[in-house]
């Protein structure tokens, strides 16, 4: 299968004006007749279900938790980029593409970057529209701060719960149309399955997580929008509910998986403190624009933060990396504090973690502007962990946390599936190799209130005289036996191991193999121990009670097997792409400095990979660079 991307011809600044121009239109009266399915309720999925609502389609939107309120993207605390400019120092709407083509390491498609950067500026319009309280200048102007990767201050925010602010935004809308009737909204009701008919999506089966029942749902397209998958990783800063079964399910029924070995580390969560723990707690990178990192200049160093002088700290983020600082991007600031770590100069009861120190920033700004800028984050670390960040240095360490890998779409953000959208997280479009800080937000949101509802009239022009299938047509009954003949397979098992062991062993190998840094023999050791654990999975699992009641063991256990079978292609992606870029770090491919190498001339391309009976297929999409050459990816 040839790999149509459907990037618009012109100048770059010209591609969405023009698709737009060109792109079908379907009249109100029937939009009304044509119904979408949207799988996720976060700051994609509740933007994409609103507005395609609002247009006056007919929307179901669905999630697993108990209310759209709840969806991961209040954990987005630090902000959201957009091209405004309003500190004069030199934004615009093409630095900010290029900013986020570098962070990426030139591994993403120029046009979809170059949209992301051009929709930044009219989103925070909306979002102020909305009601969203963004900080602000004593005057009344919007103000800004910096994240990693970046030379201007770009980043617009609300304290540190952003994510918080505009996900309300998000559900106040979403709610408006629930109740004006024109979104039926099913919570605690998760997908298992993807519905194929004729080669196109046409519905889904969802389990509702009340009773156990299946029920089938039909529709003239589906709308996948249910974040990442780092959560293989088991420890991560993402809830605990954070899965990627449903991409997963769309991937076995044909919809090609981009670039899975690309997830990130992020370099600014609470450090593991024992084995048993089962998620980490991501502090925000703003905390990087006052806070300097730092660790003991003496190895195994056990005196308190405070008593050792400024002398004896190493601040090795500013002395690596002069030009850019603290704020170096996410995965250059991951494997530097790794670094550190594994040459004996980590802090903390496990020596698994850096000092983040704001002594200076208070000394300049006052503890009042600290206390303005990230009050609720200091106080949130103070409740877990017991420190007063104000008098004392936080301890940080790095953490798995964001998918730049997903479902394979094009410029329309349609999947190899026609009918079967990927927004948001769940898809690979924007990021590359390595997303910059404050862009999740900022993809999440244009992607669902922006692109999707513009991009999607293109696929249902034809279809207003269509019937959607029914739910009695064969492709459901099959689709509904084989999702209920996999609950049986597992609760048969009646094993001697929890869903959790399974889940933790998966998580030391991905972290061990798979994580910050990988080389050849541990990649190729590990799919070997992945493939093993498959086998026990189906030999030992134990999942207690049926599956016609609230049973969380087998919502987990469903979700640890996908996980399985997903780190399985993750390290196949990152055994064939033999050189380093962005989060995947090859040991075989860095300079003498230790840092990456780029091969241009063999992997200037986006992996995208086909489900294939248990094992995958590679099929490459290009990268052209017409506006912008690759260059070496440098921040010293």
């Amino acid at each position: 299968m040839k790999l149509n991307s459907k990037v618009p011809e012109g100048p770059l600044e010209d591609k969405w004006r023009n698709y737009q121009l060109k792109s079908r239109l379907i009249n109100p009266a029937n939009r009304k007749k044509l119904k979408v399915i949207v799988v996720g309720s976060g700051l994609s999925g509740a933007g994409a279900a609103s507005t395609l609502a609002e247009l006056g389609y007919d929307v179901q939107c669905f999630c697993y938790q108990d209310s759209a309120r709840r969806a991961h993207s209040v954990a987005a605390q630090g902000g959201i980029n957009a091209a405004k400019n309003y500190q004069h120092d030199g934004d615009s709407i093409y630095r900010m593409f290029y900013d986020t083509l570098k962070g990426g390491d030139f591994r993403s498609r120029e046009a979809n970057t170059y949209r992301l950067a051009e929709l930044s500026a009219p989103l925070i319009d909306h979002f102020v529209q909305q009601g969203v309280p963004f900080a602000r200048e004593y005057g009344g102007t919007l103000v800004n701060r910096s994240f990693g990767g970046v030379q201007v201050q770009r980043t617009f925010y609300a304290r540190g719960q952003t994510g918080q602010q505009l996900l309300m935004a998000a559900y106040s809308q979403l709610y408006k149309m629930i109740h004006a009737k024109k979104v039926q909204m099913f919570t605690r009701c998760e997908m298992l399955d993807l519905v194929v008919i004729d080669g196109q999506a046409k519905g889904i089966i969802a389990r509702d997580l009340t009773n156990g029942n299946l029920r089938r749902f039909a529709a003239d397209a589906v709308v996948l929008a249910t974040g990442g998958y780092s959560r293989v990783f088991r420890l991560s800063t993402l809830a605990i509910g954070c899965n990627g079964s449903a991409i997963w399910k769309a991937h076995k029924k044909g919809a090609f998986f981009a670039a899975p070995s690309f997830t990130q580390i992020h370099p600014t969560a609470l450090p593991q403190s024992s084995d048993s723990q089962s998620k980490l707690t991501l502090m925000s990178e703003s905390l990087r624009n006052d806070g300097r990192i730092w660790v003991p200049k003496r190895q195994g160093d056990t005196r308190e933060a405070n008593k050792i002088p400024e002398s004896e700290r190493d601040y090795y983020l500013e002395r690596r990396y002069p030009s850019f600082g603290n704020l170096a991007p996410r995965d250059i600031a991951s494997r530097a504090a790794k670094e550190r770590i594994d040459a004996g100069y980590g802090v903390g009861r496990l020596k698994n973690a850096v000092y983040l120190d704001f002594k200076h920033a208070i000394e300049q700004f006052g503890l009042d502007t600290i206390n303005d800028r990230y009050g609720n984050l200091f106080k949130m670390y103070q409740k877990i962990t017991g420190i007063d960040a104000y008098k004392e240095p936080m301890m940080i360490s790095p953490a798995a946390h964001f998918s730049m890998g997903g479902l394979w779409v094009d410029y329309e953000l349609m999947t190899t599936i026609p009918g079967l959208y990927a927004i948001g997280e769940c898809n690979f479009s924007d990021h590359g190799a390595n997303r910059l800080g404050a862009n999740s937000l900022l993809q999440a949101s244009v992607d669902g209130y922006f692109i999707l509802p513009n991009t999607i009239n293109n696929y249902l022009a034809g279809k207003p005289n269509a019937q959607v299938p029914s739910v009695e047509a064969p492709a459901f009954v099959i689709a509904e036996e084989r999702v209920q003949a996999h609950i049986d397979r597992i609760l048969k098992v009646n094993g001697n191991k929890t869903v959790d062991h399974f889940h933790r062993e998966l998580g030391k190998t991905m972290w061990q193999e798979c994580a910050m840094s990988r080389n050849k023999s541990g990649l190729v050791e590990a799919i070997a121990k992945i493939r093993q654990l498959e086998t026990a999975f189906w030999k030992d699992v134990r999942v207690t009670g049926h599956d016609k009641e609230v049973n969380t063991e087998l919502e987990k256990a469903l979700r640890v097997i996908d996980f399985i079978e997903l780190a399985a292609l993750m390290c196949t992606d990152a055994l064939q792409r033999e050189e380093s870029c962005g989060a995947h770090f090859r040991e075989e491919y860095q300079t003498k400095e230790g840092e990456a190498v780029r091969v241009d001339e063999t992997f200037l391309y986006v992996s995208a990979w086909e489900y294939n009976q248990g094992d995958f297929k590679l099929h490459k999409e290009p990268l052209h660079f017409e506006f912008v050459q690759p260059t070496v990816r440098s921040y010293k």
